[in-house]
């Protein structure tokens, strides 16, 4: 007996269109310690329009994503960094 989910399916219908996802570099390497001070280096872990960008993009682990955040968090509540992106208008 074939593996068809339904009597009209085919068994090519069963195959997964999973895509395999390379896992990228961590940008910090091994480093515990990120300082909120280079508002040039946090930068680079927000978008255009000033979002902090997610683990699956940047590539960091869980705590040094949960460090990166309270970091631009600082940067943002001294004025080092912009809460939102400048208006081009």
């Amino acid at each position: 007996m074939n593996n068809a989910i339904h009597p009209m399916q085919t068994g090519n219908a069963l195959k997964t269109n999973k895509k395999i996802v390379k896992k990228k570099p961590n940008p910090l390497k091994r480093s515990k310690v990120i300082d909120y001070l280079d508002p040039k280096f946090l930068s680079r872990f927000t978008n255009d329009q000033g979002k902090i960008l997610p683990r699956r993009i940047t590539g960091v682990n869980a705590y040094q994503q949960r460090e990166l955040t309270r970091a631009i968090k600082y940067a943002r509540h001294i004025a080092l960094m912009p809460f939102v992106a400048q208006d081009i208008a």
